[in-house]
């Protein structure tokens, strides 16, 4: 084989993998749960949406959010973390939530899916609207209430 010919194969299998990884916009894995306390007269507030009033866990999250707006979640055990209903779901509908610094914090909202009993769910669909390419410091709320309501989790951003 030719050292041409391998140089074409090389670039045929490197190109792909670096248009993959362009692709993605933002990524978390693991979570944070809610924890609804005040600190004086203010709530534990994210982006100006309020926190669950109870506590809330989470085992468990994993995201991805292409450039095109397309968002796909793995979430594992959002349960309550307090009240008469601990270790519940609390027969919530959940929707993820991203918010980029640079679009003065727009709401990328995703479609909403209930939560399984054992607090599982999965979303794949796309935000509405599209965030910005690039989205700066971006923020993901997993939120009850169909995705509109209060934050009971939140995604750590995996930095590269």
């Amino acid at each position: 084989m030719s050292k041409r010919w391998l140089f074409v194969v090389f670039l045929g299998v490197l190109f792909p993998v670096s248009a993959l990884a362009e692709d993605s916009l933002a990524r978390f894995e693991g979570g944070i749960g809610v924890v609804p306390v005040r600190a004086g007269p203010a709530a534990n507030t994210v982006r100006g949406i309020n926190p669950g009033g109870q506590p809330w866990v989470i085992a468990d999250l994993s995201a991805d959010v292409k450039t095109d707006g397309r968002i796909s979640v793995d979430g594992r055990g959002v349960l309550l973390g307090g009240g008469d209903n601990i270790g519940t779901t609390g027969n919530q509908i959940v929707g993820a939530t991203l918010f980029c610094v640079n679009d003065g914090n727009i709401q990328h909202k995703s479609p909403a899916v209930p939560l399984e009993p054992n607090g599982d769910f999965r979303i794949d669909g796309a935000l509405s609207p599209a965030p910005p390419v690039p989205c700066t410091n971006p923020v993901l709320l997993i939120r009850g209430g169909g995705g509109e309501g209060n934050w009971f989790a939140a995604g750590i951003p995996k930095l590269e």
